[in-house]
């Protein structure tokens, strides 16, 4: 861990600033894209109402979200001990 701090001091602030705000939009929209109960990814014609259950497109939507949510969290993390 403290590695990765004498890095992030070396490889400047303002970098991680920036990183934790593209990645904060980047989750809003991501988040937006997921569909309530019949909208979204899987109303626009992906799903057939036949099947029923989630589609690839949403799934790998999800996953997508899971892994930029887990950078956010990260970059957050790393800002704060930056900056304390």
């Amino acid at each position: 861990m403290l590695t990765l701090l004498s890095f992030a001091s070396d490889f400047g602030r303002p970098a991680f600033v920036f990183f934790d705000f593209v990645t904060a939009i980047l989750l809003v929209v991501l988040v937006l894209m997921h569909s309530g109960r019949d909208t979204g990814m899987g109303g626009m014609g992906y799903v057939p109402a036949s099947q029923g259950g989630t589609h690839i497109v949403e799934r790998n939507l999800t996953r997508l979200t899971v892994i930029v949510g887990v950078i956010f969290f990260a970059n957050s993390i790393i800002l704060y001990h930056m900056l304390a």
